[in-house]
């Protein structure tokens, strides 16, 4: 049965790569990105019944716009995919800026939050779902000069368990660990050494399927995609 996805950070990566698989897969994509132009291009190449919304998760006002737009046609998500994020400029805590700082949680954390709040009440009321939020290695691990995303992706792993003890019976929350891909975020991280890891395309074959399995009695687990 086809279902209808919210994902964030839609126009590259790993979102893209989900974008692609999900919609050949069979499946609704209703999705959301900061870029005006790779919004409209997404558009072009996927039209209605699939929906592409420029959207800044860090900025709570957009993001409630954009579920109430969505709900207002249809009725809530069968998944909610918090997959946007930033990583740092690699360096170490000392020499980060806050408002790079900001910038990484603002959307790393406080995005997800965002969404949480304006699509799970729909959820709930509909008595079904999964939200997937994007988690790391480095939300189970550490690294340095990554010090604000581990930080974030910690954070994931933590509000990701309390929410599921909060979630009523029938819908589950999960913090998916993706793995190490080939993205341009890997690429700041790795420089050239990103090259030797799977690419988007190859990770999302293994993810799509993956993911679309999620349901009820996953809420609460830590997860990572198979490689």
């Amino acid at each position: 049965m086809a279902k209808r996805i919210v994902l964030t950070g839609v126009t590259k990566g790993l979102g893209q790569a989900l974008t692609d698989g999900l919609i050949d897969a069979g499946h609704t994509l209703l999705g959301c990105g900061r870029s005006a132009e790779a919004i409209a291009h997404l558009s072009q190449q996927y039209p209605a019944p699939h929906q592409f919304t420029v959207v800044d998760v860090a900025q709570a006002d957009q993001v409630v716009t954009w579920a109430n737009e969505l709900l207002g046609q249809s009725e809530a998500p069968d998944l909610l995919l918090n997959n946007a994020g930033l990583v740092n400029s690699p360096a170490p805590l000392w020499e980060i800026s806050d408002s790079e700082f900001t910038q990484v949680t603002d959307v790393n954390l406080r995005g997800v939050a965002n969404t949480i709040r304006s699509f799970v009440p729909a959820m709930i009321d509909r008595g079904q779902g999964v939200i997937v939020n994007f988690s790391s290695g480095w939300g189970r691990s550490t690294s340095p000069d990554v010090t604000p995303y581990c930080a974030t992706k910690w954070a994931i792993e933590g509000l990701t368990q309390a929410l599921a003890q909060e979630l009523p019976k029938g819908l589950a929350t999960v913090a998916l660990n993706p793995g190490i891909i080939n993205t341009e975020m890997l690429q700041t991280c790795f420089g050239n050494h990103a090259a030797a890891y799977p690419t988007t395309e190859q990770w999302g074959r293994a993810a799509v399927p993956f993911i679309l399995r999620l349901s009820a009695q996953h809420n609460g687990q830590s997860l990572t995609v198979p490689s």
